[in-house]
């Protein structure tokens, strides 16, 4: 078996810590709408931790899947997959609380509505798979830093919640110009991987 071979056979695996924990990422989605919609009043500094450590996470299962030759197929659909579900439904549910500026809460929703449409356009289209971009990558950490920040602004009980405020501004700025940098480049990269995809059909 040829290094490649063996490369590509390790790509196919299902079972692996990264994809584990993207999973659970997601079924943590829920929970974090529970606290906060569920109990009155709502339990925002814990939906806000919870959500941080959701966030923080997306950055160790890449670290483990790259460190640890755990990368695989299925793991470059879900991890970006997770990323977007949770960034969604965090910022619509932060929104709903009216602890976030609705302009940056709709900005993130926009620019992750328009990448997740051109993704499936593109694979409906046969498009060659694209890596994701360390920028676009950055600017959801960025995010996901910010929302549980702007949440945690928003609760009363939480000790250092103006300077929380603070923080998810100074976050969720550069958040956004990195999250729309990566789309306005990945503009060329997709015309590319539509073309290349075509002929890899054709061959």
């Amino acid at each position: 078996m040829t290094e490649e071979q063996a490369e590509a056979q390790g790509e196919d695996r299902l079972l692996t810590i990264p994809n584990a924990v993207s999973i659970a990422r997601l079924l943590c989605v829920p929970v974090f709408l529970y606290l906060l919609f569920g109990p009155d009043p709502p339990h925002r500094v814990a939906a806000a931790y919870l959500l941080a450590v959701l966030g923080i996470t997306d950055w160790v299962d890449g670290y483990v899947a790259r460190h640890f030759n755990q990368v695989s197929t299925l793991g470059k659909i879900l991890d970006p997959a997770a990323d977007r579900i949770m960034l969604a439904t965090g910022v619509a549910a932060i929104l709903i609380d009216r602890a976030v500026p609705p302009w940056i809460a709709i900005a993130a929703i926009v620019r992750e509505v328009v990448v997740s449409v051109a993704v499936v356009a593109l694979a409906a289209a046969g498009a060659r798979r694209m890596d994701v971009q360390w920028a676009g990558k950055a600017g959801t950490f960025a995010l996901m830093v910010s929302f549980p920040l702007f949440l945690g602004s928003h609760a009363p009980d939480l000790w250092w919640h103006s300077t929380a405020r603070v923080l998810a501004y100074l976050t969720a700025i550069p958040g956004l110009v990195l999250g729309y940098y990566a789309a306005i480049t990945y503009v060329p990269l997709a015309r590319t991987a539509l073309r290349e995809g075509r002929v890899g059909s054709r061959g």
